[in-house]
């Protein structure tokens, strides 16, 4: 199977191309970036042609893609592939704004491609086992739920409302909330949210925490920030815990982990052993398109997780809670 990248604009494609390569019978046949320097060393790295026009690489003898572009370009580039027919996975958030995204699920559906949306969380050996023990009821019925996701500013564009659609909240809510709608198989029917700047962005929102009401009156906190600085052990952090009338679990996604003390660069790094889930994701995304199955995670879970974040921001604004 041919993959191709369109753009290594988010530091994502790079693992997501290094994933590709463990795959066997899988091949990352091209790259396409208009950022001509960028495009070739991404290229030359994981042995791939590179493009700078895009209706050449869309008319490669290619299978599937994979868009890693600025938030703000995501609608454009899954237009392009769904319609040169390829499949395709793209980078949470699945758009800035739910027009876009319902038109990014409009156009897969009527060129009968696959669009998954890039959540490797789910791919966490903790998170799912932990989806697995509320399916079988170990804790009763769920009452509550608290999650955080906080990771160091990522900087660049990131940083750009025009390219990213906000700051922290959306970058680290979608994660979250995919998960625990993956939990409950419910919707959130109301948001209520506090954004600002604690950490030093500038002009953009690095932290926020949001209270969620679900369908069935599950009850959930999230804990969204670029609070990590440069010299953190860690880029952040996923952790998760739910609250039953019959038990409670506590998920730290990321603790199977050693630490290392050095002389060089960072002082104390935590180097993670657990099961990579880009890699999860990658496969997975492989298997739909060669079993020709729906994604597990579909343009619609990549539209309901945005649309929390999007209101989480109308709520800091308004000061109240919002109805969904």
């Amino acid at each position: 199977m041919n993959i191709g990248i369109i753009s290594f604009a988010h530091m994502h494609a790079y693992s997501y191309a290094s994933a590709l390569k463990k795959l066997p019978g899988v091949r990352l046949s091209a790259v396409y970036d208009d950022e001509e320097e960028r495009g070739k060393k991404a290229a030359e790295m994981f042995g791939a042609a590179y493009d700078r026009d895009l209706e050449r690489f869309l008319d490669r003898d290619m299978q599937a893609v994979i868009v890693c572009s600025e938030n703000s370009r995501h609608r454009y580039f899954v237009e392009k592939a769904a319609k040169a027919k390829k499949h395709i996975l793209c980078e949470k958030p699945i758009a800035t704004n739910l027009e876009d995204a319902r038109a990014m699920i409009d156009v897969c559906e009527k060129n009968g491609v696959i669009l998954q949306i890039a959540f490797p969380v789910r791919f966490l050996e903790p998170i799912a086992r932990l989806k697995k023990m509320i399916q079988e009821h170990r804790f009763g019925e769920i009452i509550a739920i608290r999650t955080t996701n906080r990771g160091q500013n990522p900087g660049g564009w990131f940083t750009d409302k025009r390219h990213s659609g906000g700051g922290a909240v959306i970058d680290h809510t979608v994660h979250m909330v995919d998960i625990m709608r993956w939990y409950l198989g419910k919707e959130v029917k109301e948001v209520y949210a506090q954004a600002g700047t604690v950490f030093g962005a500038r002009g953009i929102d690095d932290a926020g925490l949001l209270t969620l009401t679900f369908e069935n009156g599950v009850v959930a906190s999230h804990d969204a920030s670029w609070s990590r600085n440069k010299n953190f052990p860690t880029w952040g952090d996923v952790t998760i815990e739910v609250l039953g009338t019959e038990g409670r679990a506590v998920v730290d996604a990321f603790k199977e982990h050693v630490e290392v003390f050095s002389d060089r660069g960072k002082p104390l790094i935590r180097d993670f052993y657990g099961f990579d889930m880009d890699y999860g994701l990658i496969r997975d995304f492989v298997q739909c398109v060669r079993e020709g199955r729906e994604p597990s995670i579909t343009g619609y879970d990549g539209l309901k997780a945005v649309e929390v974040a999007l209101a989480a921001y109308e709520s800091a604004a308004k000061k109240a809670p919002v109805l969904l």
